[in-house]
């Protein structure tokens, strides 16, 4: 049976986290907002399902790795992603 992955974005600040799912038919949806804080990870984390069938994804920054930890010890697979990795300029624009 083929795993039905979800997909997490993150919105990371110093005291909330913004939560929103993308399901593998494309649909995309908010799931609200927790307190930056691990007991609320824990708790959130077990809503959209299994750990081992989630994936998320947010931007680095001052605190992001200690989310990242924490993600990984849950059994979420998660990528830490730099901002100017995302855009790059056209040939020849300078």
């Amino acid at each position: 049976m083929r795993e039905k992955l979800r997909f997490l974005g993150l919105d990371v600040h110093a005291e909330t986290i913004a939560v929103a799912v993308a399901e593998a038919d494309g649909e995309v949806r908010s799931l609200g907002t927790i307190a930056n804080r691990e007991e609320s990870m824990r708790k959130f984390i077990r809503k959209p399902g299994p750990p081992e069938h989630l994936r998320a994804c947010y931007e680095a920054g001052p605190t992001s790795f200690v989310l990242y930890w924490q993600l990984t010890q849950l059994g979420v697979k998660c990528d830490v992603v730099a901002r100017r990795r995302w855009f790059r300029k056209s040939p020849g624009t300078g």
